[in-house]
């Protein structure tokens, strides 16, 4: 997959009057940084193959608007914003489907509707509390940054008008967790994002990885945000039709979900932007330490790219 590797070591930027980490080089070895990205590859292979059908369901633009300001507001690094949300999807799908089921015990139709009724008023009325704790959760998992106490927690929804109490924070936070069997700690497209970063600067010291980084977080902040509007452009450019139906979206869900497409997509964007070598150089440097393919690569950033200047001519990429 790779023959040289790097990662970070601290140095200091400010959030919240705090240190946090930036992106350096050389801090462990080769083989760490290796080994990290081998475990990140099958993990996001794994997700896909357990992917369920109603992915994405909660990253539509302004649920991760609110979770991102949230997360602003808190004085939260960037990591943690995308952590969130992923956790948030996986556990309210995961959650849901729970109460669904549990609705569906044969008893009569009326009734069943009504309790199923009563359960998405309940769902409603603590949407919020569980976006925080989710927050919260990807907080704790970034433990060398900033962590949102329930203290914290309460005195921010009680700001913005929510009457909870701080046993309502525990009693949410332990459901987020068991819903999700503990198992919170997944790699976000951000993880994905700075670890092929640092093989990239390692394999090949004259990438100005720095700028690529600082570049790269950017127009990964914007896909994101974009995400269901530029994967659609992506489906219709894949299928060569403007009108994908339900067959074809269930299909492409694994695509949309795909993190190392994402973070290849958004690297190969940025390169672009940046111009800082031949861009054909750069995506055979994705594809030999991805897996993914080189068209793909080019494929994906040509529509991001589309998206990010609009009315420029894209249609042909310069190597």
């Amino acid at each position: 997959m790779m023959n040289k590797v790097v990662v970070v070591k601290t140095g200091e930027s400010r959030s919240c009057g705090k240190k946090t980490p930036e992106l350096a080089f050389s801090a462990v070895s080769p083989d760490m940084l290796e080994e990290f990205l081998v475990d990140v590859a099958k993990e996001n292979e794994n997700n896909l193959i357990n992917l369920s059908q109603h992915a994405g369901s909660f990253k539509k633009l302004r649920l991760i608007e609110f979770v991102f300001l949230l997360c602003e507001q808190l004085g939260l690094h960037q990591v943690t914003r995308y952590q969130a949300v992923e956790i948030l999807e996986r556990f309210m799908i995961r959650y849901i489907e729970k109460l669904y089921s549990s609705t569906c015990t044969g008893s009569e139709k009326n009734t069943e509707k009504y309790a199923w009724g009563q359960l998405q008023v309940r769902i409603q009325d603590h949407f919020v509390l569980r976006i925080m704790s989710c927050v919260q959760i990807a907080s704790k998992i970034s433990f060398h940054y900033q962590i949102v106490n329930n203290s914290m927690a309460l005195k921010f929804l009680q700001s913005l008008g929510h009457s909870y109490k701080r046993e309502d924070f525990l009693d949410s936070e332990l459901l987020v967790l068991e819903t999700l069997s503990f198992q919170v700690n997944v790699p976000s497209p951000f993880t994905h994002t700075e670890i092929l970063l640092e093989v990239m600067g390692y394999n090949d010291p004259s990438v100005p990885i720095k700028h690529l980084h600082s570049i790269s977080l950017k127009v990964l902040k914007f896909v994101y945000l974009m995400r269901n509007t530029i994967y659609e452009n992506l489906l219709k450019i894949a299928i060569e039709n403007s009108t994908p139906n339900e067959l074809q979206r269930a299909k492409f869900l694994s695509v949309k979900e795909d993190c190392m497409l994402l973070a290849v997509g958004v690297i190969g964007t940025s390169a672009f932007i940046l111009n800082y070598t031949p861009w054909l150089k750069v995506v055979q440097q994705l594809a030999s330490i991805s897996g993914v393919t080189e068209e793909s690569i080019s494929e994906f950033s040509q529509v991001i790219l589309k998206h990010i200047f609009p009315g420029a001519n894209h249609a042909k990429f310069q190597y």
